[in-house]
């Protein structure tokens, strides 16, 4: 399962099973509010959402980006994976 970044649509997805899993962004300087985290019910429990928002952070970290994670799911990942919480500060 590949991760692609959807820069036109700002978001990161995988595509399977003819559905999306997607963490969605918005950019602004060196900001980004990750603010919206899908898995459609038939793929939901595959660790799909995990990987869209762990992709979205690495990006963030090797851009210099700061994060605002108004997403709750995405606060919660934050929260589960300290390694990202210096993205926040």
């Amino acid at each position: 399962m590949e991760v692609i970044h959807d820069k036109e649509n700002h978001s990161f997805v995988i595509k399977i099973e003819n559905a999306s899993s997607y963490v969605s962004y918005s950019l602004s300087g060196k900001m980004m509010e990750l603010y919206t985290t899908y898995t459609p019910p038939q793929l939901r429990g595959r660790g799909l959402a995990e990987k869209v928002v762990k992709a979205a952070l690495e990006y963030a970290k090797e851009n210099n980006l700061k994060v605002v994670p108004t997403c709750s799911y995405v606060r919660v990942f934050i929260q589960r994976h300290p390694e990202y919480k210096s993205l926040t500060d």
